[in-house]
């Protein structure tokens, strides 16, 4: 681990402050993630600015209906909150299912949509990493690339996004409200993580300085058929091989809308607007549920270990909407 000056923030205006006139500074909050990649040097910041004592831990309702989590928010905080629970249960789910009861102590919901991947040729500097290392190549593309990409990647990476929170916020349309000196935004959930494209270096849209404050969910009605299922090799503590956040509105035995997100699959919560759209108006049946995993997996590339993913994806796909049309539940 690198030396660097650690700081405390007072305010959310004094982080911005403190990371736009440090050269190479970062937030700090509940480092379940970043304290891992300082030990192995993979991040070397100048300064740590901590930011976990700052007023951002409030999780309220919104005058729309739906509900706002402030970004330290802990992941067990929003998994049991009540009201995250009674509408939104696959995001609930979905944080259950990853990491460990006392990472989830820790953990943050900005941290969450922060992290990194795991993916092992990022973290083992022996070999070339264009995530770790822009232009120095990409060892996974032909290494053991069981756990990798099977769509949206690039020539320069083939890296998944690891985290299961992410997954469910993509499905629900959650926003990201962030500040920096030029004040707040909102970035659209689906706009927030990149495709690795030819900067894989790059994990989000965040502008230099911007802090996470808060993630919104706006209302969803049939939220509470939500489901959240995900396959990996063991039932603790494990990545995603395939994730599936997914909710259906149904007016007898026809869909009126839909949500659906994979993880496991790509450098993002993958999500394929025209896949909700074919849902809509289409019998809550085995056939349509087929018929739209294949257009999710259109144009999917699997790679020499991989293959089993296309598959997986898509009987998990059919298995999560056909729970979420029996009105929900544990997948």
């Amino acid at each position: 681990m690198k030396n660097f000056a650690y700081v405390r923030a007072t305010s959310a205006e004094d982080a911005v402050q403190r990371s736009q006139t440090t050269q190479n500074a970062q937030f700090i909050a509940g480092g379940t993630n970043l304290i891992d990649r300082l030990k192995v040097f993979l991040d070397r910041p100048e300064q740590l600015i901590d930011v976990s004592r700052l007023d951002l831990k409030q999780i309220e309702a919104t005058t729309e209906g739906g509900i706002r989590i402030g970004a330290l928010a802990t992941n067990t905080a929003v998994a049991d909150h009540p009201q995250i629970r009674r509408d939104y249960p696959l995001l609930s789910r979905a944080i259950l299912s990853g990491a460990s009861q006392q990472i989830r102590n820790m953990a943050t919901v900005g941290g969450n949509l922060l992290q990194r991947t795991r993916c092992p040729y990022y973290y083992d500097t022996v070999f070339a990493c264009n995530k770790r290392q822009p232009g120095s190549g990409c060892a996974a593309l032909e290494g053991i690339n069981r756990m990798h990409a099977i769509l949206g990647a690039s020539d320069s990476c083939i890296a998944v996004h690891p985290s299961d929170m992410c997954v469910a916020l993509a499905a629900l349309d959650a926003v990201v409200e962030v500040e920096s000196s030029k004040g707040r935004r909102q970035i659209p959930f689906n706009d927030f993580h990149r495709l690795p494209g030819d900067a894989p270096e790059r994990d989000s849209n965040l502008e230099s300085g911007e802090l996470i404050t808060a993630v919104i969910l706006p209302p969803l009605p049939f939220g509470k058929t939500g489901v959240y299922l995900k396959l990996r090799d063991r039932a603790s503590y494990s990545f995603a091989l395939i994730s599936v956040a997914a909710a259906i509105d149904l007016a007898g035995e026809t869909i009126r809308d839909a949500r659906l997100a994979l993880g496991g699959v790509a450098h993002k919560p993958w999500r394929v607007p025209e896949a909700e759209t074919f849902l809509k108006g289409k019998p809550a049946t085995v056939e349509t549920f087929q018929q739209v995993a294949e257009i999710v997996l259109q144009g999917a590339k699997p790679l020499t270990h991989n293959s089993f993913k296309v598959n997986m994806a898509k009987r998990a796909i059919k298995r999560a909407l056909t729970i979420s049309a029996q009105g929900g539940g544990v997948a």
